[in-house]
């Protein structure tokens, strides 16, 4: 049976004191660290969540930036292919001009050397026949 006698006044006593030193040495301290941990751990979470909005920000603005640049460059893609083909239809109709022109050129000289060559082949075709004949008639003719 359990007697109540001074012992067990100076077990709780003892029990007292020990909860408190053990409470002062080793819960405390432990508990502190704990808490330290979790704060480390809170804070590193906090500061990854931090960092994957940033990313998640400057992806968004990567995207936009890109978006823009390869509209922009569309643009600017089909404005030189109208340009070009603005450039082009000058160019071929130039080149058809100065050819008609060269053509007539052309023509205008052939037409003149044709003439000029039929006068002379006909005054020698006079000439040859007029030897012709003073050969045949064996006189000269007047």
């Amino acid at each position: 049976m359990i007697s109540l006698d001074w012992t067990l006044i100076l077990q709780f006593f003892n029990f007292f004191v020990l909860l408190f030193f053990l409470n002062k040495l080793l819960y405390r301290p432990l508990v502190a660290i704990m808490d330290q941990r979790r704060d480390k751990i809170e804070s590193g979470n906090q500061r990854a969540q931090e960092i994957e909005a940033e990313v998640d920000e400057k992806m968004r603005h990567y995207q936009q930036q890109l978006s823009t640049a390869k509209s922009d460059a569309a643009q600017e893609r089909a404005a030189l292919r109208k340009a070009g083909q603005q450039q082009e239809s000058e160019i071929t109709g130039e080149a058809q001009q100065k050819a008609v022109t060269r053509i007539k050129d052309i023509r205008e000289q052939v037409g003149r050397e044709a003439t000029e060559a039929g006068q002379v082949l006909n005054s020698e075709a006079k000439a040859l026949a007029g030897q012709i004949a003073t050969k045949v008639l064996g006189r000269k003719l007047a």
